[in-house]
């Protein structure tokens, strides 16, 4: 009889690239998947802990499942990823209908603990941190199969220790894979007709640190530029610390990098960036933002920032607001604080109130929405050069691609001319996509 699986992913590209890891792990022990919860035998959350909005949101969704598992008793239930690696034998304790937990180092044992759940042998967790040479052997390798785009992980873990952040406590320290196995990949990938790779890492910026004679990631991305068959490549996440000219000068050099960079302020206030422990100033990071405009005058640069963060006054606030004017990001990504167990911010005091918070909140929104507006209504009317990667939720026959700035477009056309790049005339803009009309060769 056939199994079948239902696989919910929460958070980051590293969560996103671990999923299709364990897809391919499941089918290997003969579990295909399917889009509803009350089709499958085997039911699995990949969660995110880097909010405490996240975490709870992953118990919200166990609990709609545990009267499917009461309805289904041979139903297997598991967690894995950030919350897991976090809470792990915890979970199994809190949740007694859980069947297993396994971290961000034992996605691999994923199939062994599925098993062990079928043969009803135990409930079972992996979640210990794994030696150097034995993630070195384990770093994700994905194959083409008929994908446009694809993630490539170059590096994995973290060593800056930012005060708010649990990814050095859930993603373990940081590791550089081989630029050759990387290379490698991405051949074969281009082989099987992927056009775009963008290369992740919880810092990119610092790929090759602890690998002697390695390469920088400024030349991993020259390499990468040469591989035929790739027309676009891009990188995320980019810490404004170890930005290097080397890499900034990859942006007026590399005719394959995509105009577009992210780049992660999370506050404008010198006071708060040294709370955080982030490593650079308010004016370093202004003259690396100037410096990728000077490099490549037509680049979007896109960021995330935290708001509340313990001790923000006033001032502090409003230094942010004028950084964001200033810089002019094509969008942003910004959250309340949300203090994480075991990191160094949980126990900074807070005399602000959650209104206060709140009403800060809306106000970076409301400037970052009127900034981000501008920048769409400068692609209206304009023709602009789109990588077609598939059939658009919208329907009606019309396919979506994303431009070089990472917008996506919406517009009419033949499915052949997916994996293609083409030129789109913008002529509607909205908050999160555009609608354009192809244009004839």
């Amino acid at each position: 009889m056939q199994k079948h699986f239902f696989l919910e992913t929460f958070g980051c590209q590293m969560n996103v690239v671990d999923s299709e890891q364990i897809v391919d792990l499941l089918r290997a022990i003969d579990y295909l998947p399917v889009d509803r919860p009350e089709a499958a035998d085997l039911i699995l959350l990949n969660t995110c802990a880097i909010r405490d909005k996240a975490e709870r949101k992953v118990y919200g969704h166990l609990g709609r499942y545990k009267p499917l598992k009461a309805a289904k008793p041979g139903l297997i239930l598991g967690v894995g990823g950030c919350v897991a690696q976090q809470q792990g034998e915890k979970l199994l304790k809190d949740l007694p209908y859980l069947d297993l937990v396994f971290g961000t180092h034992n996605v691999h044992r994923l199939p062994e603990l599925v098993q062990a759940a079928e043969s009803r042998r135990k409930r079972g967790h992996a979640v210990e941190f794994l030696d150097r040479e034995t993630r070195l052997r384990l770093f994700p390798r994905r194959s083409g199969g008929e994908a446009v785009t694809r993630f490539v992980t170059v590096m994995q873990g973290c060593d800056n220790f930012c005060s708010y952040c649990v990814v050095p406590l859930v993603r373990g320290r940081e590791i550089s894979r081989p630029s050759g196995d990387i290379l490698d990949e991405i051949r074969e990938l281009a082989a099987a007709g992927v056009r775009e790779v963008t290369l992740i890492g919880q810092n990119v910026n610092s790929y090759g640190v602890g690998l002697p004679g390695e390469l920088s990631f400024a030349r991993l991305l020259t390499e990468v530029e040469g591989i035929d068959g790739i027309a676009r490549i891009r990188f995320t996440t980019s810490h404004p610390k170890d930005l290097s000219d080397e890499l900034i000068d990859c942006f007026g050099s590399l005719k394959k990098l995509c105009n577009h960079i992210h780049l992660p302020v999370q506050s404008g206030s010198d006071r708060i960036l040294r709370l955080m422990n982030r490593g650079y100033s308010r004016a370093q990071y202004l003259d690396r933002a100037r410096r990728l405009r000077q490099a490549r005058p037509d680049i979007r640069l896109t960021s995330d920032i935290i708001v509340g963060f313990p001790g923000e006054t006033e001032e502090d606030f409003a230094d942010t607001l004028h950084l964001v004017e200033e810089v002019r990001y094509a969008d942003i990504f910004s959250f309340i604080y949300s203090p994480r167990s075991g990191t160094a911010a949980a126990t900074l005091e807070d005399p602000s109130t959650a209104g206060e918070r709140q009403a800060r909140f809306d106000r970076l929104l409301k400037v970052q929405e009127e900034i981000s507006r501008d920048w769409r209504e400068r692609d209206a009317g304009a023709t602009l050069e789109v990588l077609v990667e598939g059939e658009s939720r919208q329907g009606q026959g019309q396919l979506f691609g994303r431009t070089t700035w990472n917008r996506i477009v919406n517009f009419a056309g033949s499915r052949e001319l997916i994996g293609q790049i083409v030129p789109v005339r913008v002529g509607r803009v909205y908050r999160n996509s555009h609608l354009g009309r192809l244009i004839a060769d």
